[in-house]
């Protein structure tokens, strides 16, 4: 897999550089690359207790992210996940560290404890006075001898933090971080395994899986369940955190693991509120990469038995980017609409006929969501189907409101609809499309005028044409064969979505920002759609019940 780096060899290094690039002034490095690697701050005067922490690289912003008033004082930094050496730990105690002492912040791996170990032991022969903690607060795998240290390292610095900030000394800030480390439960979960620069990737998690309790350098985790979407994710993850917990408030620190979109890292958020520690929870931090694993497509989530005190040492702002900050978990507030806004529900009635049709039509467009999706892929950003099959969904929800028996008002419920359900451009000119239509059945206009008029309406504010490959190439030449039957009708859908396989220049629509290239070749999304729909009229029995008493009733 490419990635954004010049060589493994000069990764680490030319990431520091840009974290001090970006930092204003407000980070320096120690003079001794490329064999230490040494963040520290450039308002730091050594009068309080330093906090110094680190490891492998390949976990940004940790370490080097945190550094900075009310966190970390420095981070010694290794090689992607490759604990630092011992003369570079050494150096980052030296550099900032006076009579108030020094505290390491460790995470409880065999070398990073080894290598940190030996350097405090030798700043101590300096005459230093130097404490360290190790942080172990992975849950996955409970028989191990040691816990590893994940994302509950970052409440350990922030506390410490701004302890050490507000001038306390070495003893209490030990005493601090310790409570922290104690108390801190975490556990992750990831679909994929992580790209190690330079590495081929390990694929050992299977499609349709999730691994649950992996490590922060991509370990084996404590099982691999099947996936089936983030409420059962969380829940996994929830049950194991739930045994660790007691009655008092909660505060939840959520991490990106790295490779997780901000859309999929806000339901996880949502999920948690949800599952049976929700209540537990007073304060949540994140979501947000804090304590990530390159690119990994995972997240952990962090507990901790939150009191007074230490709430408030979380609250203490800091002006570090790479810190999301606390908040408070609250019910989620409800504003009314504004006036007019309040969508005029209408009379709804029963016709068991319609009813069934408008519900297949809809089944049709949900199954075939992965189609559309890839062929828009192909044109445009590659939610036409979802986009659809969402409308689709929401319709079927709306069979018990919708004026069923009278389709003039029935056009202008699914237009009412659509407006509010159906996101992007589609959604507004459909629901254009069902309003005119509604409008032009209301003056007496057959259903396939209608349909029509609903067309024109469509096509003069949206601005498509015949020819600009869009759903219109495939639409306009159905309705216009329509009054012989439902099987011309199919044969000019059909033709008309194929046709804009060759049409290379689109004139509307998403598709007109791909270059024409990537369009050659693929059907229209949204004239595939409209083909499927009438291929798939075209094929029904007859509607004799409708109440106009013609087939064309049902459309």
């Amino acid at each position: 897999m490419s990635q954004f780096l010049n060589s493994k060899e000069n990764a680490v290094t030319e990431a520091l550089e840009g974290v001090l690039a970006a930092s204003g002034g407000e980070l320096a490095r120690l003079d001794g690359y490329p064999h230490i690697r040494v963040i520290v701050r450039t308002d730091w005067d050594k009068s309080k207790v330093a906090l110094v922490s680190g490891g492998g690289s390949g976990h940004e912003p940790a370490h080097a992210g945190f550094v900075g008033k009310g966190m970390l004082t420095a981070a010694v930094c290794g090689d992607v996940f490759a604990s630092p050496s011992v003369d570079a730990i050494l150096a980052g105690i030296l550099a900032v560290t006076g009579e108030a002492g020094c505290l390491l912040i460790v995470k409880n791996y065999t070398g990073d404890r080894l290598n940190f170990g030996l350097a405090a032991e030798r700043a101590r022969a300096y005459g230093l006075n130097v404490s360290m903690v190790i942080v172990d607060d992975d849950i996955a795998l409970p028989k191990l001898p040691q816990a590893r240290g994940v994302a509950g390292t970052l409440l350990v610095h922030k506390i410490a933090g701004a302890l050490a900030e507000r001038g306390a000394d070495l003893e209490a800030v030990t005493k601090a971080a310790r409570r922290v480390i104690e108390n801190t439960s975490s556990i992750g979960m990831s679909l994929d395994t992580c790209t190690v620069p330079g590495s081929p990737k390990e694929n050992r998690i299977p499609e349709g899986h999730a691994e649950l309790g992996l490590g922060i350098h991509g370990e084996a985790g404590v099982e691999q369940i099947g996936f089936s979407g983030a409420k059962g994710a969380v829940a996994a993850m929830v049950e194991r955190l739930a045994a660790s917990m007691s009655d008092k408030p909660h505060v939840a620190l959520v991490n990106n693991l790295g490779g997780t979109s901000v859309l999929e890292m806000s339901v996880v958020v949502h999920e948690l509120i949800q599952s049976k520690i929700g209540i537990k929870l007073s304060h949540i931090i994140g979501p947000a990469p804090m304590m990530t694993s390159l690119d990994m497509q995972g997240f952990s989530i962090t507990v901790f038995p939150v009191e007074k005190v230490e709430l408030e040492l979380l609250s203490a702002p800091v002006a570090l980017p790479a810190w999301p900050g606390l908040a408070a978990v609250k019910p989620i507030s409800l504003i009314a609409l504004p006036d007019g806004l309040t969508p005029i529900a209408p009379v709804p009635s029963q016709h068991k006929a319609t009813r069934q049709f408008l519900h297949d039509c809809c089944s049709l467009l949900i199954e075939a969501e992965k189609d559309l999706n890839v062929l828009d892929a192909k044109s445009g950003d590659g939610d036409t189907g979802s986009t659809l099959a969402g409308a689709a969904r929401a319709l079927i929800g709306a069979l018990d409101r919708l004026p069923l028996s009278d389709h003039t008002q029935l056009f202008r419920a699914m237009g009412q609809e659509l407006s509010q359900t159906m996101g992007g451009s589609s959604g507004v000119l459909l629901a254009i499309f069902f309003a005119a239509a509604g409008d032009g059945a209301s003056s007496g206009l057959t259903i396939r005028e209608a349909l029509k008029a609903g067309l024109y309406r469509m096509q003069e504010i949206g601005g498509a044409r015949l020819g600009d490959r869009t759903m219109v190439d495939a639409l306009s030449p159905a309705l216009d064969a329509l009054e012989n039957g439902f099987a011309p009708a199919a044969e000019a859908a059909r033709k008309g979505a194929d046709l804009t396989a060759t049409l290379l220049h689109a004139k509307a629509g998403r598709a007109a920002y791909v270059n024409a290239k990537q369009l050659e070749g693929h059907v229209d999304p949204g004239a595939e759609a409209v083909a499927r729909l009438f291929e798939y009229l075209a094929v029904r029995p007859e509607f004799e019940d409708q109440p106009t008493g013609r087939r064309s009733a049902a459309v």
